[in-house]
């Protein structure tokens, strides 16, 4: 009886660590890792239990002539949906939408609730570019400048052109 005990006892161990094993490989071992680069759609802070920083980012690219998507169209567009874990990468993200950023990414093989809504998951921002390089965009801390079409103005003179 104390053999079987023992038996039973030592089972229970390895299946015990066989299972937490599968569970660390599973939500823990970093899968894959790189970098996307796209125009940011959005970042969101979301969740009912677990507030967590969601985003996406838009990637355009060039499909081949037979795309069964869309036949004799060249262009595409990808999404690719991604979870921050760093707080303070989330909200600089979340005023940069619209902004060409490359982010870097770890990918997971499965998801928990605490970490994200997505495998992969942005751990740090490698470049941002504001693609919309103009005097009237608003940073958060300026005011905006009055448009010249509100400003009065002499029209110009027109030309006439002979031929």
């Amino acid at each position: 009886m104390a053999i079987l005990k023992k038996i039973i006892l030592w089972v229970c161990i390895i299946a015990v660590l066989i299972g937490a094993g599968a569970f660390f490989f599973h939500f823990y071992f970093v899968f894959g890792e790189g970098t996307k680069a796209g125009e940011l759609n959005f970042v969101v802070k979301k969740g009912v239990i677990f507030k967590t920083y969601e985003g996406r980012l838009i990637q355009t690219g060039l499909t081949s002539k037979g795309a069964v998507t869309s036949p004799g169209s060249g262009l595409q567009s990808n999404e690719f949906n991604f979870s921050i874990d760093n707080k303070e990468v989330a909200e600089l993200l979340m005023r940069k939408s619209g902004c060409f950023v490359q982010l870097h990414y770890r990918e997971f093989r499965g998801k928990l609730p605490w970490r994200g809504h997505n495998r992969f998951v942005v751990d740090k921002i490698e470049y941002i570019k504001d693609i919309y390089q103009d005097k009237n965009v608003i940073d958060g801390s300026s005011t905006v400048p009055a448009s010249p079409a509100t400003q009065e103005q002499p029209a110009p003179e027109q030309e006439q052109i002979s031929l």
